[in-house]
């Protein structure tokens, strides 16, 4: 036995499974003012959807009423919402984007 074995402030650390955090999905709201090239044009700038992608969620939002322009972890989904909204407030557009928890599997 070596003296480390004995020594009772020596433990041994077990490794725990980390969960993965839980991701939110950020959707575009329809309005009947904000133009259908500011939607896409946040969708490529904010969200990084290539164009085709960007127009099939555009007009998702104009039929259905809204769209899933990504999901992400809170943080980020909360911080692209506030920065698409400050940039649709500053081209004076009434776009809203909401924050919702993804279905969990």
């Amino acid at each position: 036995m070596t003296r480390r074995d004995l020594d009772p402030s020596t433990q041994t650390l077990e490794r725990s499974e980390l969960e993965r955090p839980r991701l939110f999905r950020v959707l575009l709201l329809n309005d009947d003012y904000t133009p259908m090239d500011f939607v896409t044009m946040v969708l490529r700038r904010y969200f990084r959807q290539d164009q085709a992608q960007a127009q099939a969620i555009m007009l998702s939002v104009h039929q259905k009423g809204q769209g899933v322009a990504g999901v992400y972890t809170r943080e980020v989904a909360e911080s692209k919402a506030a920065q698409v909204v400050a940039h649709a407030r500053q081209e004076e557009y009434p776009l809203e984007l909401s924050v919702e928890p993804e279905a969990e599997a």
